[in-house]
């Protein structure tokens, strides 16, 4: 059995669906990350869950325990919110506890759990200060600190990390998921950064305009994305329009490329050829290699640890895709703009939707 079971769950706004029909199974101890864009709902849904905006039709069930219609007060779970949401009238010691005081706890016990809980996110010392007098990665800890509390069976951050600098947000990425694995806690995560997502979620929940496009692990998410939008918003992709011209084969301007069966779609169908810019081959290509074709590389961007070439392949002046070379081929092989060479798209690494 589930730990959470959320079922056929909507939610509106006069006209407007901001659900529609969610349904979604969470286990026991899983971190799971709702993604998506600006408006798609993913946060809608996790308020729903904690009852601070219910929703209008559809269950909620957590350890098996109906929670659709309960106040939040009455649910099982800590929260963290994007503003941290601290009390500045009050030590750090004293919104940690807070919790635990509006459930008269005895005053030992209370002083025993903030202590462990400021020692378990590396603030020992930061007990008699005040949130203003923190950075913004230290109000996020005792933000953290203060939902683990009471011991929540589900713990939900929405947004934790987006108001913070991109270094401070990479170290507390690894905090936040070293602790969660430490704890056992079920947690979800509503992010709108895929890297944050890719990097710390057992699953990941893709989501667009109020419905569920895709769950899976984040390898399935980004190796085998079940829509064109999946592919298009996690990860960099490159679309290719064609016509589907057999079971396993895509013409692209006048270029045939063979693809994995498609079983699906009919011979004559629109679609879109896709392929990720790492998986476009280009080293030690033998001459019948498959799905080989001539380019020319229009430009050469430095990214770092990679450089992303935008390729135009010959005699189809209108097809364009981008590959990420290392330093070391663009340096072996004399990759500049202007140059020809010839790539291969592996047709297993190709991706196949409906136009």
């Amino acid at each position: 059995m589930s730990y959470l079971e959320v079922r056929n769950l909507t939610k509106r706004y006069g006209d407007f669906t901001a659900l529609g029909d969610v349904s979604l199974d969470v286990g026991e101890g899983e971190f799971v990350c709702f993604l998506g864009p600006s408006g798609c709902g993913k946060t809608t849904l996790l308020r729903a869950i904690a009852g601070l905006d219910p929703q209008s039709s559809g269950t909620i069930r957590q350890k098996g325990r109906d929670m659709s219609a309960l106040p939040p007060a009455k649910r099982d779970f800590g929260i963290v919110f994007q503003s941290y949401a601290l009390f500045p009238n009050l030590t750090v010691t004293d919104n940690v506890g807070y919790g635990l005081v509006s459930r008269r706890r005895q005053r030992a016990e209370i002083v025993r759990r903030v202590d462990e809980l400021l020692a378990l996110v590396g603030l020992t010392d930061s007990g008699p200060k005040y949130p203003a007098q923190l950075s913004g990665g230290q109000q996020q800890r005792v933000a953290l600190a203060r939902a683990l509390a009471t011991s929540p069976g589900l713990l939900l951050l929405d947004e934790p990390l987006s108001a913070l600098d991109a270094r401070v947000r990479l170290r507390l990425r690894h905090e936040i998921k070293a602790l969660q694995r430490k704890l056992g806690v079920t947690t979800i995560m509503v992010t709108h950064d895929q890297e944050e997502a890719l990097t710390m979620a057992d699953r990941i929940v893709v989501m667009n305009l109020g419905a569920i496009e895709q769950v899976g692990t984040p390898q399935e998410i980004y190796r085998r994305p079940a829509t064109a939008f999946v592919a298009d918003f996690v990860g960099s992709m490159n679309f290719l329009s064609g016509t589907l011209a057999a079971a396993d084969r895509v013409r692209v301007n006048g270029h045939d490329f063979a693809c994995p069966l498609q079983d699906g779609l009919a011979p004559g169908t629109a679609v879109r050829l896709c392929i990720r810019p790492e998986d476009v081959r280009v080293r030690d290509l033998p001459a019948d290699a498959v799905n080989r074709v001539a380019v020319d590389v229009a430009e050469l961007d430095f990214v770092g640890a990679f450089c992303r070439a935008t390729l135009r392949i010959r005699n189809a002046a209108d097809m364009v895709m981008t590959a990420d070379f290392s330093s070391n081929l663009i340096r072996d092989l004399g990759v500049e703009p202007g140059r020809q060479l010839d790539v291969a798209l592996p047709p297993d690494r190709l991706r196949v939707f409906a136009a």
